[in-house]
């Protein structure tokens, strides 16, 4: 696999750098969407493994691909490789721009907009679902669930539209409410949410390979569970609405979700990858460097700033060659100010002031867009010295959050481009080894 960060040798200036990045590349390619599916899908004859479910198909019985999110194009292109001819058809909904949709043989490919909804989303849910609603109680359908698909995945009733869930989207992000949060409201706003593919598809076999980017890993919430029963009610949405004061549904109805056991009776969720997977294959990497990695959490979450203070004090009691492994998703609250930035740049900005010589933090998304064309940043002694020779001041551009423009006059952001990956976000923070 080529190196991830396209920028990588740029940023390579120091020994601890580049064990950083290469740590990086680590955690990137245990993740990547096709090789995880080319490990753990295989069709033999009649059978069709998946991890380890086996199916048994009819001789020349077709399989259908469907899926929203991230993850989408690069695991139908695996799809299509794995199974061949037995593909009867699909849809899936990515948002990758032209440049990194694939030419597909049997599968439809729409390209939403993320993270807010538009027209475009809603027409490539109607699109998805009229496909899942036209299968039988003979057919298959491989469902892909990866983040980003709650965005994608916009098929509201009158009177909401998805110029409503922008404004949800605004007020909800604005407020820094959790994902939970965000998911339980946006299930009861679309007909794809909350088990809604499920129903769709129904009385077709489901199988969900789904892709976590929530932290603790609950499939219903993961794309806001499009394959899975919902538990939530429009009471629990409403909860939401109390809570944040959302104005954007004044008066306005939510949907329920389906309760009746029938539609995923023959429905069955594989957690497929999670960022776990990420974060053993960058310990094993470590290791293999002289360092002691610590996995200390693969779900933290709060405020950016908060987190890279916990960082910053472990990393201060840590021996010389330890590194620390995080996973998880923090959040940004703007307030009056709405700069230019992401959660990941922000968090090393905070930590920027407090960092030590011999160490090194690098916060990163896993999907290479931390609310701009940057993965995350790195923050060191390094960029320390690049801000100075400018005359920055981290405080002032903390105060207006304006991250993305700190990291693009230092030089030390992270550049991946669309990875086709997402588990949420990773940190890295290591201290030197002794010379």
């Amino acid at each position: 696999m080529a190196f991830v960060i396209q920028n990588s040798d740029a940023l390579a200036v120091s020994q601890l750098r580049k064990d950083a990045l290469e740590i990086v590349q680590a955690g990137y390619e245990a993740i990547d969407t096709r090789s995880v599916l080319t490990e753990d899908v295989k069709l033999e004859g009649d059978t069709l493994t998946i991890a380890n479910h086996t199916y048994a198909l009819a001789p020349e019985q077709k399989v259908w691909v469907a899926g929203a999110g991230k993850c989408a194009i690069a695991g139908a292109a695996a799809l299509e490789e794995i199974l061949g001819e037995r593909i009867a058809g699909g849809v899936i909904i990515d948002v990758a721009d032209e440049v990194n949709c694939l030419p597909f043989k049997k599968i439809q490919c729409f390209l939403g907009t993320h993270p807010k909804p538009s027209a475009v989303n809603v027409d490539a849910s109607k699109h998805l679902v009229g496909t899942l609603e036209g299968l039988g109680e003979n057919d298959i359908v491989i469902i892909l669930v990866s983040g980003g698909g709650s965005t994608l995945l916009c098929l509201p009733e009158e009177p909401v539209t998805y110029e409503t869930e922008v404004q949800i989207f605004n007020e909800l992000t604005d407020a820094a409410a959790t994902i939970q949060e965000m998911d339980t409201l946006r299930k009861h706003l679309s007909l794809a949410r909350g088990g809604g593919l499920a129903k769709a598809a129904y009385p077709a076999r489901v199988i969900g390979l789904i892709f976590s980017d929530v932290p603790g890993n609950d499939v219903s919430f993961i794309s806001s569970g499009p394959t899975v029963q919902d538990e939530t009610t429009i009471k629990d949405a409403q909860s939401v609405i109390e809570k944040y004061n959302v104005s954007a549904l004044a008066g306005m109805p939510l949907l329920e979700t389906s309760k009746d056991a029938k539609y995923f009776a023959r429905v069955h969720n594989e957690l497929l990858v999670t960022n776990i997977r990420a974060l053993d294959a960058m310990a094993r990497a470590l290791r293999a460097r002289g360092y002691t990695p610590r996995i200390v959490t693969d779900r933290f979450s709060g405020e950016a700033r908060r987190v890279a203070d916990d960082v910053i004090a472990a990393l201060a009691d840590a021996e010389p060659a330890t590194a620390l492994l995080y996973g998880g998703e923090s959040t940004v609250t703007l307030g009056e100010h709405a700069g230019k930035g992401g959660r990941n740049q922000e968090l090393a900005l905070a930590a920027l002031a407090h960092i030590k010589p011999n160490e090194i933090i690098v916060a990163f998304s896993s999907d290479g867009h931390d609310n701009t064309d940057y993965a995350g940043a790195l923050c060191d002694n390094i960029t320390k010295e690049h801000a100075a020779a400018r005359a920055l001041s981290v405080e002032e551009y903390l105060r207006s959050h304006r991250s993305y423009d700190f990291f693009t006059v230092t030089g030390d952001a992270l550049l991946t481009g669309y990875t086709g990956a997402n588990v949420s976000d990773l940190i890295i923070g290591i201290t030197a080894r002794l010379t």
